[in-house]
């Protein structure tokens, strides 16, 4: 079981995050619109799977802007922000930030996505939402590079994600 933080106290997380190499977990979430999305939706893509808490937090907003800057400059890759935020909200939060390189997701259909991706919180003021994490897959789906961020309400590594989707 991995640990991060909140506001510096230990916070409990469902899992581990897929191990680099292996084939990422199938996950089925939800659009905007209401329809299920799973990974083969996006055969032959690259993936940042941008997991965070809610985008009604600065921090999430504020990653959720900034791979959406840049997110257009890369090569068959797909930028994912995933929460647990109902559809409608995350709608909002896109259109309220101009938001229009990066999809949002839903997991709030699917406790399977934060069990599989172990990014559940299971402990603390946040129990039950998603940990902040950055998951990178190639286009075959492998994992390629993975960070659980250290305390929550800290940004993830933007350069590190970056560099490993355009590897």
């Amino acid at each position: 079981m991995a640990q991060t933080h909140f506001k510096g106290q230990p916070v409990a997380i469902s899992g581990n995050l897929p191990a680099l190499e292996a084939q990422a977990p199938d996950f089925v979430l939800t659009r905007n619109d209401l329809s299920e999305v799973t990974l083969a939706d996006y055969a032959g893509q690259r993936l940042i799977l941008n997991i965070v808490p809610s985008l009604d937090t600065p921090v999430c907003l504020t990653s959720l802007r900034r791979f959406n800057e840049t997110a257009a400059k890369l090569e068959n890759t797909r930028v994912l922000t995933i929460s647990l935020d109902l559809p409608f909200a995350q709608a909002r939060s896109c259109a309220a930030e101009g938001i229009d390189k990066v999809e949002t997701l839903s997991a709030f259909r699917s406790a399977a996505f934060g069990e599989a991706y172990g990014v559940r919180i299971e402990s603390g003021a946040l129990k039950g939402l998603l940990a902040r994490a950055v998951v990178v897959l190639d286009g075959a789906h492998r994992v390629r590079y993975t960070q659980l961020v250290p305390e929550i309400a800290q940004e993830p590594d933007y350069d590190r994600a970056l560099s490993a989707a355009s590897d």
